[in-house]
């Protein structure tokens, strides 16, 4: 029976050692109430640390049987690695990155060093315990090269990674000396999940820019696989919130905090320790509010709950002690007898008394500087049972792309969020009902047990739709197979492409000539007998002819154009003619104007705009620009648009790789045939050929009707190679 594991960085039970020994807590987060109900379905684990050093192995030993016993496996970490991987390169180095505060930024060797092998530690406990086919979901920025590691020991494995924080744009990701690492990492899963459709957008981007891997509509062609990215914005257990906001228990909080602040109106304020949350900013908002709002001294407080956080570290302690004296200021410049403008706690509270706090507030104060999503904006609106209360929220927080109805702010205009106080305390409560219930039915249908639901379904769809698109690896049965088909043999058909199979591809394509280790290949499969080589390639007849003219071999070119059989004259495949040219090149002509790095190749029948040597994004942009005017233009023509690898070619109609494949098979019948080819133009090819025939797709791509894949030029070379040397020794 398939499982789910489930692996973190923390368990949802922390472990806490007492006089009598190790205790166990149940996390009441959001993220242990959404996976509880999987992980523990059909012996399902959850593996992570349970938040405790310990002291002995006979202690580490019962820790882990009573975690077992209810579906969690522990990973034990020393205190060394939670100072450096942990402490260190998660919340010193990729915190401040992903959340845009680069200048906080620690880059230190040792402490990557720890992160890579905390990740391969979690690696060995998830192998530990996985079977062959369970889905593994991955979480969080401390386990970013997890996904990969699992993927290089489970290939087959269905593996999910979600990120809870943001994804920085690929301009802020650079400054990490090992972001292609990182990169790399999280495209061992087949989905990765990202909060908001803005962070999926800075993760394509960099990966884009970074490793030079395509997407299409959130599919990204990595290696040998597809990696589905999308956007799932989590949600939080709707029901419980609701519930507990009318509960004995926290009415009989609410009561008090309403004696004790006897103010007409309540500001909420609850926030962790971080640089990332604005607090600062949100208490020079508050007191900018009362010097230009004066009526309102002693109609409001705001009452703010700061839990703390890693305050030994120096930018934390700093920024305590700035939210310590502006409290300081504001309460002793404004303060009266019988009147406290902040109530501030540097504590945690219970749930009932938090509960309590969000029935109490008519506004709450969600401004963060940067935020994956924030719950707690949520939790405020499933609290207000009587469907009141304002929800002021900061624009680049993951919750305001959903929570539209809430006042959306800029969290650095402190002016602006003074006036947009002023406006929620004067709200008519006709519209307070109205945002509220639209955001109360928003967060009850979209709640983390949806979040969960759908993550899972859709990674169980992208790994049907991965077998549905890929090509099998040509493994070694395959290659086996494929070499002593060759070999027995009588008249063989060798359909090779040039760019991106025979060669690397060059920013420059006249520097991509064959070298003699190429040409030496070419010679000794031709001399052959039993052979028929052929170059089937993109190019124009005078480059071909002069690179590889002199072989006994075919060559096809300008993708089936010009065709010259060894030994013949060139001849074309129909009556073509180049008279569109005048019209189609000034467009190409503007594209290359207007993008920086592009140059046109003319061919006798055929016009190509190159923009390999053009920056990732603005090239993807132009070409489709391109792409879609020349195929208006084309519409009713005997024109056709091809798109390559990084060129969009212009050429007659009816004119492709296949019709030229479909006429050497017929003229020269063979009873073995391999076709290799990197990219669309080559899928001609594969369609043109029979069952029988070996079609190999070359490269990063795995969408292909060919039979298997290769993973570049290089690996075709040694193919070809062992073929040409196993003829030799029969």
């Amino acid at each position: 029976m398939p499982r789910t594991l489930i692996v973190s960085n923390r368990l949802p039970t922390k472990a806490q050692r007492t006089e009598a020994g190790v205790s166990f807590t149940p996390s009441e987060g959001g993220l242990a109430t959404g996976l509880g109900s999987i992980y523990k379905a059909n012996d399902g684990q959850w593996i992570g640390w349970p938040g405790l050093y310990l002291d002995s192995e006979a202690e580490e030993a019962q820790v882990t049987e009573e975690l077992r016993a209810d579906s969690m496996t522990p990973v034990f970490l020393t205190e060394t690695e939670i100072k450096e991987f942990y402490e260190g390169f998660s919340n010193e180095t990729l915190w401040p990155t992903f959340h845009y505060f680069a200048q906080y930024a620690v880059y230190d060797q040792q402490y990557w060093e720890s992160y890579v092998a905390v990740n391969e530690k979690f690696c060995r406990a998830v192998l530990a315990v996985a079977h062959p086919d369970d889905t593994i979901w991955v979480h969080d920025y401390q386990l970013l090269l997890l996904p990969q590691l699992l993927r290089k020991a489970l290939p087959e494995a269905s593996i999910g990674f979600f990120l809870h924080i943001p994804f920085p744009s690929q301009e802020i990701l650079r400054v990490l000396p090992w972001r292609t690492q990182l990169l790399e990492g999280m495209l061992g899963a087949d989905l990765i999940g990202f909060h908001t459709f803005g962070y999926m957008r800075h993760f394509l981007s960099s990966v884009h820019q970074l490793l030079g891997f395509a997407n299409q509509n959130g599919l990204i062609d990595a290696g040998s696989r597809s990696v589905q990215v999308d956007a799932f914005p989590m949600g939080i257990d709707y029901d419980k919130y609701a519930q507990l906001a009318t509960t004995p228990e926290t009415k009989a909080v609410l009561e008090t905090y309403r004696q004790a602040l006897q103010t007409p109106h309540v500001i909420l304020s609850i926030d962790r320790l971080d640089y990332t949350k604005g607090i600062a900013e949100r208490l020079r908002a508050f007191e900018l509010l009362l010097k230009r709002y004066p009526e309102l001294c002693e109609q409001v407080c705001l009452l703010m709950v700061v839990v703390p956080s890693r305050d030994q570290v120096e930018k934390y302690k700093e920024l305590k002690e700035e939210i310590d004296e502006l409290v300081g200021r504001i309460n002793g410049t404004y303060r009266t007898l019988t009147w406290n403008p902040i109530q501030y706690f540097y504590r945690s509270f219970s749930l009932e008394e938090l509960s309590a706090m969000y029935c109490v507030a008519d506004v709450a104060l969600v401004t963060p500087m940067r935020d994956g999503m924030n719950l707690v904006a949520k939790e405020f609106v499933a609290s207000q049972t009587q469907q009141r209360g304002v929800l002021i929220l900061s624009e680049r927080a993951g919750a305001a792309r959903e929570l539209s109805d809430a006042l959306i702010i800029n969290p650095t205009d402190t002016s602006q969020l003074a006036d947009t106080m002023r406006e929620a305390l004067a709200m008519p409560e006709e519209e307070q009902i109205q945002r509220m219930s639209a955001m109360q039915e928003l967060v009850q249908r979209y709640n983390v047990h949806h979040w969960v639901q759908l993550f899972m379904d859709r990674l169980q769809y992208i790994k049907l739709k991965q077998q549905t698109l890929a090509t099998f690896e040509l493994d070694e049965a395959a290659r086996s197979a494929l070499v002593q088909g060759y070999g027995q043999a009588g008249k063989r058909l060798l359909f090779l492409d040039y760019d991106g199979t025979l060669v690397g591809f060059n920013r420059a394509p006249q520097r991509a000539r064959p070298d003699q280790e190429l040409l030496q290949l070419l010679t000794d499969l031709a001399a052959d007998e039993r052979n028929r080589v052929v170059v089937i390639s993109g190019r124009d007849r005078q480059t071909l002819a002069q690179w590889l003219g002199h072989l006994p071999i075919d060559l096809i070119c300008e993708h089936g154009a010009w065709l010259r059989p060894r030994g013949e004259e060139w001849t074309t495949i129909q009556p073509l003619n180049s008279l569109w040219k005048r019209e189609i090149r000034p467009l190409l002509e503007l594209h290359v104007d207007r993008t920086a790095g592009a140059f046109i190749e003319e061919k006798e029948f055929s016009l190509a705009w190159h923009y390999r040597r053009v920056d990732a994004d603005l090239g993807e942009l132009r070409s489709r620009e391109l792409s879609n005017h020349l195929h208006f233009l084309a519409s009713n023509t005997d024109l056709q648009v091809l798109e390559g690898n990084k060129v969009v070619e212009v050429k007659n109609a009816g004119v492709h790789k296949g019709a030229a494949t479909a006429r050497w098979v017929d003229t020269y019948p063979a009873d073995f045939i391999l076709a290799l080819g990197d990219d669309r133009t080559d899928e001609d090819i594969f369609r043109a050929l029979p069952d029988s025939a070996y079609t190999i797709k070359v490269g990063q791509t795995v969408r292909s009707l060919a039979r298997y894949h290769v993973t570049d030029w290089q690996a075709v070379r040694v193919l070809l190679r062992e073929l040409a040397d196993s003829a030799a020794g029969q």
